[in-house]
């Protein structure tokens, strides 16, 4: 009889990665002879959903994700955990450790199973090195923020864009016309960013009774008033207002109560409770020092001129390339995505021209000199065209996995090249993405320059790509 698998595949984004890991593992699966269903959880929610019934019959379930899910469905089932990166990279190696024995079964923590009503999140049985808890944290309120920072960016640059009209303090949208009111409700998506981000760090940490005092946390951090600042304590103070307001929350979950006190305690005492500590920590402690340092990161970025400029963008650029769509990347993306709603914009503009250069590079490399590329890579080349041109960095991943050594230096360079010449020359993107695709909003200022740093970036990765790699050994 066939072994049988279930797998669950979740990014942070919920876009490129998601779905590669779900097709790396299920080709795998069919070259070992092993069945498997696999679940994604992307952008637009979970698809394929595993049920009950094959969950009970499963051998064994692959959780390739890099953000926190509920995990009481796979009690007492074989649950090998990884990063999404894993299943791209290695889905040979997971599905062998299912048939060589060498997974554990997963038992939910004995505090949470005491609480009713309380979902567990995902908990790390892989062994040797575990996924960081702080990156999963993290990136969890990272991909919950997103799409209100996407919505809020698109709507105040359309408004702009289509109804703004020039004074002395740039474009401004006048009051009376249609758009006035679409800007007012993208500066409204803008203001759930902090407290968004801040409550599904909590949610990660402590599950739903993190919720309310990571948002409240956030909120509060935000907006200035609470501790006497003009300016809020911004995504620094969100970021730590989700793990105070987190770990608060899980400690208060594992002190002992009396029995009759468990039903209430994830709906009523543990969100009062971390609420209050979390708002007073924000409020006479930590709110004024983060926002002064918020105010002093603004200025710094808003007085760089010249070489410091050009050296930041060097440095996003790399990051960027470095691991297409990785932690590292991730950090980039975020620090842009935070500085949007800061005003800092130039910054997200040098970002978003580097996004979309390595897989434009890739494709347009595979184009020049096919003799040097697999079939199959001078497949992923055409796709990688169409990924770079919504912004998606992941297109060139297949190019990078079959040869780091000379692929990486190649699209790090170019990503480089593409921040600069964006940075220095005034691109602006009010829209936490990269590629074309965000031109054709109108999201992206300076849009002429935007095309050049990107065509300059493409033909820095095609051509050093190509001068490293060797022609293909033909049979």
């Amino acid at each position: 009889m066939n072994m049988k698998l279930l797998a669950v595949t979740s990014c942070p984004n919920g876009i490129a990665h998601t779905y590669m890991a779900a097709e790396k593992l299920a080709k795998a699966a069919e070259e070992a002879g092993i069945d498997i269903k696999v679940e994604t959880q992307g952008s637009i929610g979970a698809e394929n959903v595993l049920t009950e019934e094959e969950i009970e019959t499963a051998d064994g379930i692959i959780l390739a994700v890099d953000k926190s899910i509920e995990m009481d469905r796979f009690e007492g089932k074989r649950v090998l955990t990884c990063a999404v990166s894993d299943a791209i990279h290695k889905p040979g190696e997971l599905i062998r450790r299912f048939e060589s024995g060498d997974v554990s079964v997963h038992r939910s923590r004995k505090e949470d199973s005491e609480k009713p009503g309380i979902s567990q999140t995902i908990r790390i049985h892989k062994k040797g090195r575990a996924q960081n808890p702080v990156y999963r944290s993290l990136m969890n309120g990272v991909s919950y923020m997103i799409p209100f920072v996407v919505v809020g960016g698109l709507l105040i640059a359309l408004s702009l864009g289509l109804g703004g009209e020039p004074g002395a303090k740039g474009l401004v949208v006048p009051d009376h016309s249609f758009w006035a009111p679409i800007l007012k409700v993208g500066e409204a998506a803008f203001t759930f960013m902090v407290p968004i981000l801040a409550g599904f760090i909590a949610v990660s940490i402590a599950d739903r009774p993190g919720l309310a005092p990571g948002m409240i946390g956030g909120y509060i951090a935000a907006d200035g008033s609470f501790y006497g600042s003009e300016a809020g304590a911004g995504f620094i103070g969100g970021i730590l207002a989700g793990f105070i307001a987190g770990y608060i929350a899980r400690w208060i979950k594992s002190l002992p109560v009396p029995r009759v006190l468990q039903p209430i305690m994830p709906i009523l005492v543990i969100p009062l409770a971390a609420s209050i500590l979390v708002g007073l920590l924000f409020i006479f402690v930590l709110g004024a020092p983060i926002a002064s340092l918020m105010e002093g990161l603004t200025q710094f970025l808003q007085g760089m001129q010249g070489s410091s400029k050009v050296l930041l963008a060097l440095i996003l650029g790399a990051m960027i390339a470095f691991d297409m769509g990785g932690p590292v990347n991730k950090v980039a993306f975020l620090f842009g995505a935070a500085m949007i709603a800061e005003g800092q914009t130039f910054i997200m503009g040098a970002i978003a021209a580097a996004i979309c250069t390595p897989p434009l590079g890739m494709g347009l490399a595979s184009l020049l000199a096919r003799s040097k590329y697999q079939p199959e890579e001078q497949e992923a080349g055409k796709a990688a065209l169409a990924m770079g041109f919504v912004g998606i960095t992941e297109g060139a991943i297949p190019f990078a996995a079959g040869d780091p050594l000379r692929v990486i230096p190649g699209i790090m360079a170019g990503s480089m090249t593409a921040a600069t010449v964006a940075m220095l020359s005034g691109v602006t993107d009010n829209v936490p993405h990269g590629g074309p695709i965000v031109a054709a909003v109108q999201a992206v200022g300076n849009v002429p320059m935007f095309f050049v740093a990107i065509a300059a970036g493409t033909v820095v990765t095609a051509l050093l790509v190509n001068v490293l790699k060797k022609p293909v050994q033909t049979k």
